[in-house]
């Protein structure tokens, strides 16, 4: 069943007019290309419109932003439900969501979260996160969002997130059951809400997540939530001038930005400049 019949189905003969009606709903949105800001205003309006929002229009939006990503992440079951909803995988594509010291990871001062205006997710990427216990899941993760934290040029923050798809029935959650790691005290998912386990405390953190992040080996922390989000921060080694370049790939995934365009070599990470085979970018228009 397509969305709009999707959509046809579950009016039935409410008789909802107007702004209340979700086919209206829907091709207004279709027509503003699926406007985040606009989503979250109408999402605020009442709860009857926000509970339209978050079972019909966040999935669209995920799936104009990030449609490759999606079917991946849904084995193509792109009707289906997503681990914390999909307003939930929606806010995970465009907010950074900061940092705060933690037992593992040293921070003088929080760093608030923010609205991103553009990532880039790659499963290549996500295997440098898994142990090699792990290997069989499937994560995406995304480029680091770069803050300086300190006086000292060289004192620069990466906030990096990430999902799993099937977590529930992952090798990492697997892994998290049978070594008894406890879920955090008085931390929990800035997307969903749900509890949270230190990979850190774990120690599923593979030194592959250094390489990639360019950090330092025990200079990081991620944590993954029951509903299969990741997050995380790390402190970055400044990098010479003559360690800027970057490494090519092949295969590299379309994405989308007012249409289709290939991402070219100037869509590189932030720290080595080098992207996965296997990645997108997802575009606020």
């Amino acid at each position: 069943m397509s969305a709009m019949q999707r959509v046809r189905a579950s009016q039935g003969d409410s008789g909802e007019l107007g702004i209340h009606n979700e086919r209206v709903l829907f091709l207004v949105f279709e027509s503003m290309k699926w406007d985040i800001h606009a989503l979250c205003s109408t999402a605020s309006v009442n709860r009857k419109l926000r509970a339209v929002v978050n079972r019909l229009l966040w999935r669209q939006v995920c799936l104009y932003r990030a449609p490759r990503m999606i079917a991946t992440l849904t084995n193509g079951a792109l009707n289906g439900r997503i681990g914390g909803g999909w307003h939930t995988l929606a806010k995970l594509m465009f907010f950074c969501c900061g940092c705060k010291p933690t037992r593992h990871f040293r921070l003088s001062q929080p760093t608030a979260g923010h609205r991103v205006k553009a990532s880039r997710f790659s499963k290549t990427s996500g295997q440098s996160f898994l142990s090699k216990s792990c290997k069989g899941d499937l994560l995406y993760v995304s480029d680091m969002c770069e803050h300086q934290t300190g006086d000292k040029e060289e004192d620069h923050l990466g906030i990096y997130r990430g999902v799993f798809r099937g977590f529930h029935r992952s090798r990492t959650r697997a892994c998290l059951i049978e070594r008894r790691v406890k879920l955090e005290e008085n931390v929990m998912c800035p997307y969903c809400g749900a509890p949270v386990w230190s990979m850190t405390a774990a120690r599923l953190v593979p030194k592959s997540a250094a390489r990639r992040l360019g950090s330092h080996d025990g200079s990081l922390e991620y944590f993954v939530c029951v509903n299969g989000h990741l997050y995380g921060s790390c402190w970055l080694v400044p990098l010479s001038s003559d360690e800027d370049g970057y490494e090519e790939e092949e295969d590299v995934e379309e994405c989308f930005e007012d249409g289709r365009r290939r991402i070219s070599y100037d869509d590189r990470t932030t720290t080595s400049g080098s992207f996965g085979s296997t990645g997108e970018e997802v575009v606020e228009d």
